[in-house]
């Protein structure tokens, strides 16, 4: 059993995948950053100061009365929130991820048409020994002068 494991999680498609969810992990968390230390300021800076992390709706108060200047605050007194902000922003890291990898699939995707275009195509026709005309590569007679073929 051992064994059988050990060849499973050495196999090149299991390696591969490993290596991409750690990499995506990483990409994960600089498109985080990016979001939340780049791109949110300046559009909340454009929207009159808004600090989206702290957007938020207080469905029910704390032990502390509200209201709650932070959406750390209201956490810490116990309301209950519904943290919309904090999901803008989540759905911006959502976004600006899968374009990153639509581009970078496109990428693949165009360098693979590139080689199969260099490459250079296989025949399916070749050539009547007797009478020169054109015939099926699979064929074993010629469909014009009927002769054998190899």
């Amino acid at each position: 059993m051992l064994k059988d494991f050990k060849e499973f999680a050495m196999r090149g498609n299991v390696v591969d995948m490993a290596v991409g969810i750690i990499i995506g992990g990483a990409f994960g968390t600089i498109v985080k950053s990016m979001v939340n230390d780049v791109i949110m300021p300046p559009v909340g800076l454009l929207l009159g100061g808004v600090d989206f992390t702290d957007l938020f709706l207080t469905l029910k108060e704390g032990a502390q009365a509200g209201p709650y200047s932070t959406l750390a605050a209201a956490q810490e007194a116990g309301a209950v929130t519904i943290s919309y902000g904090v999901f803008i922003n989540a759905v911006i890291s959502f976004l600006i991820v899968a374009f990153a990898v639509y581009l970078l699939i496109r990428g693949i995707n165009n360098l693979q048409a590139e080689e199969e275009e260099a490459a250079p195509a296989e025949p399916t026709t070749k050539e009547c020994n007797h009478c020169f005309s054109e015939i099926s590569i699979k064929a074993t007679r010629c469909s014009h002068c009927t002769s054998e073929v190899s």
